[in-house]
């Protein structure tokens, strides 16, 4: 919500009588529409939770070696193009993004 700073404040006093009508009318709209229409079993079949047992699962990707335009950074260990070498030290070779 966007906020007017150039228009004139209000007394702390009327700002909580306002808030606390504005609490009692939510409060009454919100035990009219207590009622959710979610199956919470059909919800949760999609979520993966962290630790799951994943041995069974088979990769769907096929993996390619680093082809002859593209090296693998010394720092963040992605495959970037050759392009994209900001330095060279040691043999080992990093990408624009961790030389930055």
């Amino acid at each position: 919500m966007a906020t007017d700073y150039d228009a004139p404040r209000k007394p702390d006093e009327e700002t909580s009588e306002e808030s606390i009508e504005e609490l009692k009318s939510h409060r009454r709209t919100d035990k009219q529409s207590s009622v959710v229409d979610e199956d919470e079993a059909e919800a949760a079949e999609g979520f993966e939770l962290p630790g799951a047992d994943l041995s069974g699962e088979e990769l769907l990707v096929r993996v390619l070696p680093a082809q002859q335009d593209e090296f693998t950074c010394a720092s963040c260990f992605l495959v970037r193009h050759r392009s994209q070498v900001a330095k060279e030290k040691d043999g080992l070779l990093y990408c624009t993004d961790c030389e930055g």
